[in-house]
């Protein structure tokens, strides 16, 4: 391992000319305009205004209004330096019930969007994917549906023929683990449902769409230097004690496996299918879905926030459940049953999540060993904190001292994994923007720029600052 300080704060580490700096957001977190140009319900309007799913009833009806001040927002961008913009496209505002005619409207924002970011000198990384499923298609089975998949890969073409000509980076879905298991297992994320078979389904039909889409884009896309691409949140396990070795090879068989595996070696792990037998006999796998499934990709996405400690419950106590996710009260994680998931030493985010930079050099280097021949892309990172909002003599700021000290120790975890040999093209901090957090609504901020959500102001943090010295000189800043 290259050395450096081991609390991960070193200062100065230069990288490359060509590894590139960037920030994203998500449609249904940023965009607002729910009801306008065209645009139908997704699931996460149904569960967002569901009594009790969000946290203080939040919804993203009007988010951060991106929509109304997109060339705002653009420029924004052009100030912090940015490299490139990650940003995901709403499939009910391009295609409004999941299937049919392209709604032009909504193509249009993102053609706009993808003209500005240009204009700019900023790259566009487009996600497909990033969990706002036009409701239509739930209603008719959602992602354990196999036809959802097919449905995907008409709606990739779509959206490839109208901006695939100037899009750099495609990538096919963000986190199918949160889609399937938080959306279908544990019903944490819309649409709510806890099912195990059908989470199983889903991340196979996750996985199926995945390829679907590939062909699609590789057929529709005009741009020949395009790059393809999916966004994995894959878990970094610590095993605790005996029993520890198990349940890590268990979780690491559910989230991290049950897509690396197909999408990267076109199967699924057999331990894998031993561990759910009991819930599913995967018989949804038809002949000819995993060479589907494994297309090769230019760039896998990685996103990286914290780690998990695990060992088997002895059925002694109360088992903990400290897996970093919002518990109410059914598991993301189907065959698994005898995992807990232990309380990690702090410090934590406001997620409650722990800080452990070490966590993301362990995960890049993992990869290499695993994939030697797979290019990586650090696709989320980032912290959320209680902001606070100064009176200083030059008007309001917001001094986040803790995101700036997050940011340089995982950003040096990601120098260190460059010079260790890992390929790795790019680093995009999230987010953006504050924004709408999922089941926590605003209660928690991620940006990089606060968002005033009365009356919509953006303000620049000092993390933005930093980032985009940063940005500018590919140094780290002292």
């Amino acid at each position: 391992m290259t050395q450096g300080s081991d609390d991960y704060r070193d200062s100065g580490l230069q990288f490359p000319d060509s590894f590139v700096f960037g920030s994203a957001t998500a449609s249904y977190q940023v965009e607002g305009a729910v009801k306008e140009d065209g645009r139908m319900p997704s699931i996460w309007d149904t569960f967002s205004h569901t009594p009790g799913k969000v946290w203080n009833g939040d919804t993203g009806d009007v988010a951060d209004d991106h929509y109304h001040r997109l060339d705002s927002d653009l420029d924004i961008m052009k100030q912090l330096g940015l490299h490139a913009y990650r940003f995901s496209i709403a499939w009910p505002r391009v295609i409004p019930n999941g299937r049919g005619a392209v709604n032009k409207p909504g193509a249009d924002f993102y053609s706009r969007l993808v003209d500005g970011l240009l204009e700019r000198d900023i790259t566009p990384v487009a996600t497909l994917y990033h969990w706002d499923l036009p409701q239509t298609l739930e209603d008719e089975g959602g992602w354990p549906n196999r036809d959802t998949a097919y449905a995907f890969a008409d709606y990739a073409a779509a959206i490839g023929e109208r901006i695939g000509d100037r899009v750099a980076v495609w990538t096919t879905l963000n986190e199918p683990w949160c889609s399937a298991y938080l959306g279908y297992a544990s019903g944490a994320h819309a649409p709510g449902r806890t099912d195990g078979a059908d989470a199983l389904r889903a991340v196979h039909h996750l996985n199926l769409g995945h390829g679907l889409a590939l062909q699609a884009l590789r057929a529709s896309v005009s741009n020949d230097d395009a790059q393809y691409s999916v966004t994995l949140n894959l878990h970094v396990i610590r095993p605790e004690g005996d029993t520890g070795i198990e349940a890590a090879r268990q979780i690491d068989a559910l989230g991290n496996r049950a897509f690396t595996y197909p999408m990267l070696k076109g199967e699924y792990p057999a331990d894998l299918l031993e561990d759910t037998k009991d819930i599913t006999d995967w018989s949804f796998v038809q002949p000819g879905d995993l060479e589907t499934i494994n297309q090769p990709i230019d760039i896998l996405g990685v996103n990286y926030y914290s780690t998990n400690r695990v060992r088997l419950w002895d059925g002694r106590g109360e088992r903990q459940h400290a897996d970093g996710h919002k518990d109410v009260g059914a598991s993301p994680w189907p065959g698994a049953d005898r995992v807990e998931f232990l309380e990690q030493p702090g410090p934590y985010t406001e997620m409650g999540w722990n800080i452990e930079p070490s966590g993301l050099y362990d995960l890049l280097t993992s990869l290499r060993d695993e994939f030697p021949e797979q290019a990586l892309m650090v696709t989320e990172n980032g912290a959320a904190f209680a902001d606070v909002v100064a009176h200083d003599e030059s008007g309001l700021a917001v001094h986040d001292t803790e995101r700036i000290d997050y940011l340089r120790r995982h950003i040096t975890a990601v120098h260190r994994a460059l010079q260790d040999g890992v390929d790795l093209r790019g680093y995009f901090v999230w987010s953006l923007m504050d924004n709408f957090e999922w089941g926590f609504g605003f209660s928690k901020r991620f940006g990089i720029v606060r968002v005033d959500y009365d009356t919509l102001e953006r303000l620049p943090k000092d993390s933005a600052a930093w980032y985009a010295q940063l940005a500018e000189s590919g140094r780290i800043p002292e």
